[in-house]
């Protein structure tokens, strides 16, 4: 029989023309009706061909025809399981391997210390790389990159991969995979050591090996070292390239350090890598986590081509900068261009109706969600319930909560913080119970959550057998949001002494947010004494704190001590401060609706002023007191009374009254709250 044609002769030897499964069938199918179609050279050459393709029974079939399997066939089954996210059958082909005789070369190790990484098999990681070292091929380029690439990987790993390398037994592999436990190993070493030693000792280097190393330093922490090497790369006649430049982005972007991350985006420059899509986006995303937005869309704008990652690299900059329209019309804008949102931009975009609180932009994103198939997504719907709970509307949140099919902890942790946030304690504490009930262990977050819930209902017994178990229970470390939730808690039940005891003796230092949710519970209980205590706490460590002023003012306003509270407005002139006014606004028929403090521009005024008037009335009626002590002290009773009457919420509330039908519900956001609470 004449032998196969020589396009059969090409493809068998160059299979990654071949690029798709049917074509690699229609190759086989010819092949088996030619003599040689069998033979352990055409079998081997199709092992390569079905394994690039990631088909493993067709591959598996195929090894069991051999006979005996040389190393080549061996290193094409165990790629296919690597690449198949079967890591551990991998390794088992591996020893199988070993076991039969057949010695590994260069170009098997590196799927295999690829499989080791994907399978956090230590022991077994340990053993290849002796196996590495006695094959004499630890000075091999690929080989090299694929140990690094394995160290950098297993860094989570803790001290266990450094051992890797400094204890380097000679065992023989056989038998079975070992897998060794972090506590078998005691180094004073990282994983970033181990990288770092693969790579001085490679006699010869590529960009690979150096943005391994780079991307390991980066990873770890290491700075400064990842910087270095990227500087030292130019004296190798290496120049970064995109790999290089997009890992060690992220770093300065972590450690919010613009003037590095500059010096990353002068090289990008000069190296003409600026207007990639990948370092845009990363450069978007360094900017933007640096506070630095018009920076971040100045790259954004400049980029030729954008991508969804860039588009949600600039909406998710935008929106956590606090520049909400913007990014939601960059959104408008991303549909404008064709650009599909994938999951990454709703929950970018939630946190921008949520400041914003427009239920008619939460509704239209939701919108979005459910035509791209999103609603299933359980992360998109933890969003909608923290978006929608946020909004005011906590029965949409319960009914999203209540269609996700698999639920999580940040599910769970999403509505319990729901009903904290709007005070339905025993609705929260009873999902965080169905949370524990269901198998889920409570994070960090969730905690944070139930304090909440138990800080706004007064449950101060709860709160602290919640907060006592974090550690003995669950293993977690009380942290500033927990310390803070509890003092806010006993603040709120009127035991100032005690709050102050329990912020005093945090172990890490309270924060002026902290103390300042303090000094607002001395004014709500009349404590003068601890307010002015507290009130210095926060001066010390943010003299111009404009809200610590406000509060002292208004304690010593309600204690009658008039001197000490126009010294206080005077101290905030000389420091240049104005007191935020206060700001409401209500959302009615897709419109939203501001007003602010004694503000009387609104065409409907009139109507308002006199809504409230006859509900001021009928309130007095019920034996409603407002509560003027906050009023400057030389105005009368009845211009007080007026103040308070022009408080921007009661002029949404009142607002909304003349402008919706009876029974509807008026949700009404504010940046301050002082009266309403009483009223």
């Amino acid at each position: 029989m004449p032998p196969p044609p020589p396009t059969f002769e090409i493809l068998l030897q160059t299979p990654s023309a071949i690029k798709t499964l049917p074509q690699a069938a229609q190759l086989h199918a010819q092949l088996i009706t030619t003599a040689n179609g069998a033979s352990p050279a055409c079998t081997t050459a199709l092992l390569s061909l079905y394994s690039n393709l990631n088909a493993l029974r067709p591959s598996l079939l195929l090894f069991a025809a051999l006979p005996r399997p040389a190393a080549t066939a061996w290193k094409h089954l165990i790629r296919c399981y690597t690449a198949s996210g079967l890591p551990l059958e991998s390794l088992r082909c591996f020893v199988r391997m070993i076991g039969s005789g057949v010695r590994p070369d260069h170009n098997v190790f590196p799927s295999v210390l690829k499989a080791c990484a994907s399978a956090a098999a230590i022991g077994m990681a340990r053993s290849v790389h002796a196996s590495v070292v006695r094959a004499g091929l630890e000075g091999d380029l690929y080989t090299g990159n694929a140990l690094m690439s394995m160290y950098a990987k297993l860094k989570d790993m803790g001290n266990a991969a450094a051992i890797m390398f400094d204890e380097m037994p000679q065992p023989k592999i056989g038998g079975g995979l070992t897998r060794l436990t972090h506590s078998e190993f005691d180094s004073e070493e990282s994983a970033l050591s181990c990288v770092e030693k693969v790579f001085r000792a490679m006699p010869r280097r590529d960009i690979v090996s150096w943005n391994t190393v780079i991307a390991g330093c980066a990873q770890s922490g290491a700075y400064e070292e990842a910087l270095r090497m990227v500087r030292r790369m130019g004296s190798e006649n290496l120049k970064p390239d995109c790999f290089t430049l997009s890992s060690i982005l992220p770093v300065f972007a972590e450690i919010v350090d613009v003037l590095k991350g500059k010096e990353i985006h002068g090289y990008a420059v000069r190296l003409g890598l600026h207007s990639d899509v990948f370092i845009g986006s990363s450069l978007i995303d360094m900017y933007a986590n640096c506070e630095r937005v018009e920076d971040s869309f100045r790259v954004f704008d400049m980029l030729p081509r954008r991508d969804h990652i860039s588009w949600n690299s600039m909406i998710a900059g935008f929106v956590q900068n606090g520049f909400f329209n913007e990014g939601l019309a960059l959104f408008r804008r991303m549909l404008g261009a064709g650009v599909r949102p994938v999951s990454v931009t709703f929950s970018s975009l939630m946190p921008a109706c949520t400041h914003l609180t427009t239920l008619r932009l939460g509704k239209q994103l939701q919108g979005y969600v459910i035509r791209g198939g999103f609603e299933r997504n359980v992360f998109i719907a933890s969003a909608l319930v923290d978006m929608y709970a946020k909004c005011g509307n906590i029965k949409t949140a319960r009914w999203i909560f209540g269609g996700i099919e698999q639920h999580d902890e940040v599910s769970w942790t999403a509505m319990i913080m729901a009903y904290a946030l709007h005070g339905h304690a025993d609705d929260a504490i009873a999902v965080f119970k169905q949370m524990e009930a269901e198998g889920v262990r409570p994070n960090y977050v969730a905690f944070i959550a139930v304090l909440t819930a138990c800080s706004h209902a007064g449950l101060v017994d709860e709160a602290w057998k919640y907060f006592n178990s974090m550690k003995s229970e669950y293993g977690i470390v009380p942290g500033l949001e927990h310390h803070a939730a509890v003092a806010d808690l006993l603040g709120r039940a009127g035991k100032v002494k005690r709050a102050y005891e329990v912020i005093s003796s945090m172990p890490m230092k309270p924060t002026g947010s902290v103390w300042s949710t303090l000094l607002a519970a001395c004014r709500v209980h009349r404590n003068v004494e601890l307010a002015e205590k507290v009130a210095d706490k926060i001066f010390a460590a943010d003299p111009d704190n404009i809200g610590a002023y406000v509060l002292m003012s208004n304690i010593y306003s309600h204690a009658k001590r008039w001197k000490e509270a126009a010294n206080v407005r005077l101290a905030m002139r000389k420091r240049g401060m104005m007191k935020l006014p206060a700001s409401s606004w209500v959302e009615i028929k897709n419109e939203v609706h501001g007003f602010i403090s004694g503000d009387k521009s609104h065409p409907a005024y009139h109507g308002i002023s006199q809504a409230l008037s006859v509900l001021l009335e009928r309130m007095e009626q019920e034996g409603y007191v407002p509560d003027t002590d906050e009023v400057l002290h030389d105005v009368d009773e009845e211009h007080k009374k007026h103040s308070l009457y022009n408080h921007s919420e009661r002029l949404a509330i009142g607002y909304a009254l003349i402008t919706t039908v009876a029974g509807s519900t008026i949700r009404v956001t504010k940046n301050i709250r002082g009266d309403y609470r009483q009223g």
